[in-house]
């Protein structure tokens, strides 16, 4: 026992140095990638990684809700489910019968910028699984029975993720109303209104404009020959054609905000009020998006964490709070959020939101608390670096949404750069009085009536209950 324990500690420190530098700097273990472009404009990253006996296969759509069309919110979360059903060789849902039945797993997300679906599998399995998404990639059947079956799945997800849940609604309209022109404004999942307003020919006109070879970018990371994977790729994605169709990218800008906006929203089955901040914040790709990221952690991340320390434990306004550096591709919202306690008032919780925001701009923050906020983000990456399907969503986020695969190897640095005046700098560019929308979500119950000017103020007695996201 002592003898493994030993050795468990020398494996440790091996790994260990090869993570910190002289200057006592975590680093990220270089990620070896190969880089290709098929002729039909397939973009493809694969990096080779013999741990285990599997792999992970990503494929990013350059597709988002962002790209849904206008009045027809919901169509690039539609075909995160419609790729499930069947195509020209595959039956429906036999690609989970491809994964699950030989031990592996596979899923699919949609965001505002992609949609990216992913398998991991023993390797053995790797040619079965290319062949399956080159099958869906070029053969999906779009007809009348898996449009309006799939069309049914995402409605019912909309009722229980947006009008179920007490903060569901609150949630949606922090993104919808926070942009006024840029199509971010639609979020992600959709209405059943622009659904059911949908035909099959939007849909399918909607798939042959996106789903295309040179829309995509495949991510193979884990245990193969790269001779052989290039052969397998060739053979089964090489033969798709590039569609003569345009691929139209948004090219709507969000203008500018010149003033504080304030909105009040009303739920049925709010048990607690709930209050948003939200202010513009540039694109991930900007310069200052690994301060806005600090920003992120060190209100949020924790239980030490300053609004949890602020306005949970310390002035108890609030039953919870949280902060979120929503950084995307065209341009982001940082967002602060609190769920009223009971007894207080709505003004006490944004008061003291506001209050922290301020201290951000008033004095740097001390050195400790950041060192503590950067290990938090570095523990973050590196966990996720553990798994090949980890590795392989990192690869494929630095290629489709920062443009430069290279900056997986990158963005620890920059992050690690960030200094107590960047986030102090940053802080005081973005949080302005001009810059902010104020959101409140209160119960249905105290909705004026009809005619009246002022919402009544909140009745004490009402605030009880609890809030679980």
């Amino acid at each position: 026992m002592r003898k493994r324990l030993l050795f468990m500690l020398l494996i440790g420190a091996m790994i260990l140095g090869n993570i910190i530098t002289a200057a006592g700097q975590t680093t990220m273990p270089k990620m070896s990638f190969r880089e290709r472009t098929l002729p039909n404009g397939l973009h493809v990253l694969s990096v080779v990684d013999k741990a285990s006996p599997s792999v992970a296969i990503n494929v990013w759509y350059h597709v988002g809700s962002k790209d849904d069309p206008d009045r027809r919110s919901g169509f690039a979360h539609l075909f995160e489910h419609i790729m499930f059903k069947s195509t020209k060789n595959m039956k429906a849902e036999m690609m989970d019968r491809l994964t699950e039945d030989v031990g592996g797993q596979n899923n699919a997300f949609t965001a505002d910028d992609v949609t990216v679906y992913w398998e991991v599998v023993p390797s053995n399995y790797l040619e079965t699984l290319l062949w399956a998404e080159s099958d869906r990639l070029a053969g999906l059947t779009v007809d009348e029975e898996n449009f309006h079956s799939e069309r049914a799945v995402v409605e019912e997800e909309y009722r229980q993720s947006i009008l179920a849940p007490p903060y569901g609604k609150f949630f949606y309209v922090l993104q919808q109303k926070s942009f006024t022109a840029h199509p971010y404004k639609r979020p992600t999942i959709g209405s059943i209104e622009d659904l059911e307003a949908a035909t099959l020919e939007n849909v399918q006109k909607f798939h042959a404009t996106y789903y295309r070879p040179d829309n995509a970018t495949l991510v193979v990371v884990g245990d193969f020959e790269p001779k052989q994977l290039d052969a397998w790729v060739d053979k089964y994605f090489g033969a798709i054609p590039k569609p003569a169709l345009s691929l139209p990218r948004v090219q709507t800008t969000e203008p500018s905000r010149t003033g504080e906006k304030r909105f009040t929203e009303y739920g049925s089955n709010v048990p607690l009020p709930g209050v948003g901040i939200t202010y513009l914040v540039p694109s991930e790709k900007s310069d200052d998006a690994p301060a806005l990221t600090m920003l992120d952690i060190l209100l949020s991340q924790g239980r030490s964490s300053r609004l949890y320390q602020s306005l949970v434990y310390q002035q108890q306004v609030a039953q919870s709070t949280n902060a979120n550096a929503d950084l995307r591709e065209d341009l982001g919202l940082f967002e602060l959020t609190a769920i009223v306690a009971a007894g207080k008032k709505p003004e006490d919780a944004e008061a003291a939101l506001r209050a922290e925001i301020k201290k951000l701009q008033d004095a740097p923050v001390a050195a400790a608390e950041l060192e503590k906020a950067k290990n938090q983000i570095i523990t973050s990456q590196l966990r996720q670096r553990e798994t090949n399907n980890g590795k392989a969503q990192s690869l494929g986020d630095a290629a489709v949404l920062l443009g430069d695969p290279n900056r997986v190897n990158t963005d620890l640095a920059r992050l690690q750069a960030v200094t107590a005046a960047d986030v102090q700098r940053v802080a005081k560019k973005y949080f302005s009085d001009e810059n902010r929308y104020v959101f409140y979500y209160l119960p249905e119950s105290l909705k004026p009536a009809a005619g009246s000017q002022n919402p009544p103020p909140v009745d004490r007695a009402d605030a009880k209950g609890g809030f679980a996201r």
